[in-house]
């Protein structure tokens, strides 16, 4: 059961990696309505082979240009994590 949530979790991470790299192209930034935006979701998996063979190339990466965007962070500014007293 937690290998499955793994693999979810991380399918969903590079599918949101996926989706920024789209949105990151102005044409679709200019072209997308607000309800267009809220209707996105990182949860498709129709590019996805569970069966079968597949290519894995250890050596090569993902072009996910990385490099070029800067990921927030999930707290907001001045929040300080909690100090572990010990």
């Amino acid at each position: 059961m937690l290998a499955l949530h793994l693999l979810q979790s991380a399918l969903v991470y590079v599918n949101t990696l996926l989706v920024q790299q789209v949105l990151a192209d102005p044409k679709w930034a200019d072209t997308l309505t607000d309800a267009d935006r809220r209707a996105l979701s990182p949860l498709f998996w129709t590019h996805v082979n569970p069966y079968g063979r597949f290519e894995l190339d250890m050596n090569r990466r993902l072009d996910l240009d990385l490099t070029a965007r800067i990921v927030p962070s999930p707290r907001a500014p001045g929040d300080e994590p909690a100090a572990v007293s010990g």
